[in-house]
């Protein structure tokens, strides 16, 4: 037996071994940039998810409370709430609370006299608040510790929801169930991994130039897009580029808005193959390269790079 082993290891060439030997240490090398890729992209996304949802909850429903007189009732959104700080709401994506209005009184105003009504009962009635201020469609709260949460209020129609226009002084039909529900299905299918993907998406798109940026409503039907389907590996090292590389070409024409706010979701970007739509793939797809390349040379300063810094 031992002649025979001998024998079997005295057959293998030098060259042969010292290719195992380095077919090894690639494999300890590899194994050990994905863990520490993984702890880096974990971290990033702790960072993201630093609000304390608890809190963020007790005050939604004092806040609810407080405008008890003038609601019927309200939807909190499970994937709301800004990713990055200072990002304007956009849709349903950055939100706290669609907040349902019954007051007869409301029903034929304009959209920015139903914003003033609620900032009227709110303004120095928050415990904690330092502001309660208005843009063009919501509500913001701002506590003394830095926390933001925003209000948007809805009227209730026989067949929808109405919320202010993003781009108009009117209001804009909506059903965000239907959102929410394609939105929980395709984070489900991915093993609750798309949504924190998306969290991360949405926090290197904030870092794009402006004129560059996708809105983030787009950014999360983008991602309920790119990910149908999908069986490869479910870790956000492989899907963050994975949705880059199918946004930008999923981005190429419009996308069919799930709420009913419009037409298209990124109406925004114009018709098919535009210079808008042209230019914002030409970035995502280089996004996604930069990943790639990062993961190939097992560089996590790139990877640093890419999450946290301009782009």
């Amino acid at each position: 037996m031992a002649g025979g082993g001998s024998r079997r290891f005295s057959s293998r060439s030098p060259s042969d071994i010292a290719k195992e030997v380095r077919e090894s240490q690639d494999k300890l090398v590899s194994e050990s940039f994905q863990s520490n890729l993984g702890s880096l992209i974990g971290d990033q996304l702790a960072a993201l998810n630093s609000r304390d949802v608890g809190l963020v909850r007790e005050r939604l429903d004092l806040l609810k409370e407080r405008l008890s007189g003038v609601l019927e009732g309200a939807i909190d959104q499970v994937f709301g709430g800004s990713v990055a700080k200072k990002t304007y709401v956009d849709g349903l994506s950055d939100i706290d609370s669609l907040l349902i209005v019954n007051d007869t009184s409301l029903a034929s105003k304009a959209p920015s006299e139903v914003l003033d009504r609620l900032v009227g009962i709110l303004s120095g009635h928050v415990p904690d608040a330092v502001s309660v201020t208005r843009g063009r469609m919501a509500v913001t709260v701002q506590y003394d510790d830095g926390m933001e949460v925003q209000l948007l209020p809805a009227l209730r129609t026989a067949t929808s929801m109405k919320v202010p226009s993003s781009r108009t002084e009117g209001w804009s039909s909506i059903q965000p169930e239907g959102f929410q529900k394609a939105l929980t299905r395709a984070n489900m299918d991915c093993g609750g991994k798309l949504v924190p993907v998306i969290k991360l998406a949405k926090a290197i798109n904030a870092k794009l130039p402006e004129a560059l940026r996708l809105s983030g409503y787009h950014m999360e039907s983008l991602g309920i897009a790119a990910f149908k389907g999908y069986a490869g590996p479910r870790v956000a090292s492989e899907m963050l580029p994975t949705y880059f590389e199918k946004a930008a070409q999923l981005v190429h024409a419009p996308i069919k808005d799930r709420t009913g706010q419009s037409v298209h979701v990124d109406e925004y970007l114009g018709a098919s193959g535009s210079p808008d739509r042209m230019a914002r793939s030409h970035v995502l797809d280089r996004v996604a390269k930069r990943m790639r390349n990062a993961t190939t040379g097992q560089s996590l300063e790139q990877w640093r790079a890419i999450l946290g810094a301009e782009l």
